[in-house]
């Protein structure tokens, strides 16, 4: 409660968690919240010329190309979004603090082994990685998270490695293994419980990382494919009537800077809030 209360009292932080928290309510709420079927094309819902209808009464945010109601694909999109953020930066983190601290803890050939590999996948671009594996694998929801999950986990396999490094060398660490207390007792009582808040700040910032990763597969037609909405492809779907009907390019493209911006402030105020080191300079 201490840290909620901190949080609360940071209007940037706040501002980020409200964004959050309105996200979470459209995906969870989206069957009530929605006038129209997310994949429903309207008879009406495109002009004669059969271009997209501009936002109205009837369809808040206007049509897209097929004539679908683009506040309903918004809306279920966020659910796309939230599951690939959740599911695919939790993969990344629990991977990457499995490897970092196996890596830092143990030491020998196998910390050897593990931060080598995890060179080697730091040497490849991310989104390059990404659109190779995708375009490898059959795109679909989950294969699109399991493929984020895979280029984002050495960032947080480096930032683990090096708290355990510290961690193991650490005084009390020393004085635990001159008292007798094997090697799991200690990962366990005493390095683990001091990851906690890097792997909290890493699993709130990460989300923000990997909803933008998401959308830019999307977007290359690598990522979610249609008909499930996706903020990514339903701007590659619409992209050629950025001219004429520019809200149909401009709404998503809001929708997941709004996301990610919400994310990284409410992870940046756990970083200053968790970080001992950062305490007294903000």
């Amino acid at each position: 409660m201490s840290v909620l209360r901190q949080i609360l009292a940071r209007p940037l932080a706040v501002f980020g968690l409200l964004i959050v928290l309105l996200t979470v309510i459209f995906a969870l709420f989206a069957p009530w919240l929605t006038p129209y079927e997310p994949d429903a094309q309207m008879f009406d819902g495109l002009t004669i010329e059969g271009a997209p209808l501009p936002p109205s009464a009837k369809f808040w945010l206007g049509t897209d190309l097929l004539g679908r109601d683009l506040f309903s694909r918004l809306v279920y999109g966020a659910q796309t979004s939230l599951i690939i953020g959740i599911v695919a930066n939790g993969a990344a983190v629990t991977i990457g603090a499995f490897v970092g601290i196996t890596a830092g803890f143990f030491r020998g050939w196998i910390g050897a082994v593990l931060m080598r590999f995890t060179d080697l996948m730091m040497a490849f671009p991310a989104l390059l990685l990404a659109i190779v594996l995708a375009a490898i694998f059959k795109p679909s929801l989950w294969i699109v998270a399991l493929v984020i999950a895979m280029v984002n986990w050495v960032q947080v396999a480096r930032v683990i490695y090096s708290q355990a490094v510290s961690l193991s060398e650490r005084d009390f660490i020393t004085a635990e293994r001159s008292l007798g207390a094997g090697s799991w007792r200690i990962l366990y009582h005493h390095i683990l419980p001091h990851m906690v808040p890097t792997l909290l700040v890493w699993s709130t910032l990460g989300i923000a990382t990997t909803v933008l990763l998401e959308a830019t597969l999307s977007y290359l037609g690598v990522g979610v494919q249609p008909p499930i909405p996706s903020w990514g492809n339903i701007i590659f779907e619409n992209q050629t009537y950025f001219t004429s009907a520019p809200w149909l390019v401009f709404v998503p493209g809001a929708a997941i800077v709004m996301l990610a911006l919400g994310f990284n402030l409410v992870g940046d105020a756990l970083r200053d809030i968790l970080d001992p080191t950062l305490k007294g300079k903000n």
